[in-house]
C-alpha cells in the first residue's frame, strides 16, 4: 500500500457531518468524475468507492450502478466503476458543479465554515491527489486538474486556509503542488489522517535533525581547514622573517606569539591565545594574536616593496 493510499484510507474512515459530506462529494465529482449525460466514476480503492456510494445514496436517495472489473496490466487488480444515470442534473446543480450546460465552481456561500473548505479539498485529494512517502523521496503533494481555471480555483482555496500552493502546466494537464514539508504535514493533519501525520512528522523531524548535524559537521570541517590553512600561512611568514633577518626587529610580545605559533601550528587564534595566557605571563586574547600577525604581514610587505625598488 502506497503512502497516498494510506492517507486516503484514513480520510474516508473519518465521520463527517452532512454539510461536509456535500462539500467532499462536490470536490470529488468535480475533479474525479466523467460527466456527460450520466456521471461515471472509476476507482481502484474499495474504501473510497464505499464512501462515495454511501454519500450519494444518503444525500440523493439513489443507488449508483456498480461494475467491478479485473485489470490485468502488470498485476491483477480490481477496478470499481460507479454509474449514475438518475437525478444527474439535480446532483450537479446541488453540488455546484454544473448549472445547465455550464460548469461552475462553488461560491462563497457553499463554504460557510473552514471545515467545509477542508472537506472539499479532501474530496479533491481523494479523486486526484498524491503525496510522496517522505521516507523514500522528497516532500511533494500534488493535485492534477484538466483546466487552468480549476488549478487557479484550488490554489485560491488553499490560500483561503493560509496555505501557499503553486500551479503549473504539465503536458496537457495542470498541476497544483506543494513541496514545503511543514505545509504538507499541516495538510495531512488538517485531513485528520492522524497515523499518516505522525509517520510524516517522525521522518520530517529525523531528516531536519540529520541535515542540521550535517551542516554543523560541514561548518566545523570548514573551520578546521581554515584554521590549518591560516596556521601554515603564518608559519611561512615566520620563516620569511627569519630568512631575511627581520625577526630581531620585533618586540618581545610578538616573538612570544610567533614562538607559540611554531609550537602549535594547527591551533586556532583563540586556542593559541589561551595557551599563551596559561603558559606565560603575557595575557592576550584572540584579537591581540590577530593584531600581532597583522603587524608581521605589514613588516613583510614593506620589506618586499623595499626590495623591489632596489
Amino acid at each position: 500500500m502506497t503512502y497516498t493510499t494510506k492517507v486516503k484510507e484514513e480520510i474516508v474512515k473519518q465521520q463527517i457531518n452532512q454539510a461536509e459530506k456535500i462539500c467532499e462529494l462536490s470536490g470529488f465529482l468535480r475533479f474525479g468524475a466523467v460527466i456527460k449525460d450520466n456521471i461515471t466514476i472509476t476507482l481502484e480503492n474499495a474504501s473510497i468507492t464505499r464512501r462515495i456510494y454511501s454519500d450519494l445514496k444518503e444525500l440523493f436517495n439513489i443507488r449508483p450502478k456498480i461494475i467491478i472489473r479485473n485489470q490485468k496490466r502488470f498485476r491483477v487488480k480490481q477496478i470499481y466503476i460507479l454509474e449514475i444515470s438518475e437525478k444527474v442534473d439535480h446532483i450537479l446543480q446541488f453540488l455546484c458543479i454544473k448549472n445547465g450546460n455550464k460548469k461552475i465552481f462553488p461560491e462563497d456561500y457553499f463554504f460557510s465554515t473552514r471545515e467545509e473548505k477542508i472537506a472539499y479539498l479532501e474530496g479533491v485529494f481523494l479523486a486526484t491527489g498524491t503525496v510522496n512517502d517522505p521516507a523514500s523521496s522528497g516532500y511533494h503533494l500534488e493535485i492534477v486538474t484538466n483546466l487552468n481555471r480549476e488549478a487557479i480555483f484550488l490554489t485560491n482555496l488553499f490560500k483561503s486556509l493560509e496555505i501557499t500552493a503553486k500551479h503549473l502546466k504539465r503536458n496537457s494537464k495542470y498541476m497544483v503542488y506543494i513541496k514545503n514539508a511543514e505545509v504538507i504535514s499541516e495538510i495531512i493533519r488538517m485531513f485528520k489522517a492522524t497515523n499518516s501525520y505522525f509517520y510524516f512528522e517522525d521522518i520530517r523531524i529525523y531528516r531536519d535533525h540529520k541535515n542540521m548535524v550535517n551542516r554543523l559537521n560541514n561548518c566545523e570541517l570548514a573551520n578546521q581547514e581554515k584554521t590549518i590553512s591560516n596556521g601554515l600561512k603564518q608559519l611561512e611568514e615566520i620563516k620569511y622573517l627569519k630568512e631575511n633577518n627581520l625577526y630581531s626587529l620585533l618586540d618581545d610580545n610578538i616573538k612570544i606569539v610567533l614562538d607559540y605559533r611554531e609550537k602549535y601550528p594547527e591551533t586556532s587564534l583563540k586556542e593559541l591565545a589561551d595557551i599563551i595566557s596559561l603558559e606565560t605571563e603575557y595575557k592576550i586574547g584572540k584579537s591581540g594574536v590577530n593584531h600581532h600577525f597583522i603587524k608581521v604581514r605589514n613588516l613583510i610587505k614593506k620589506h618586499q616593496e623595499k626590495k623591489e625598488t632596489k
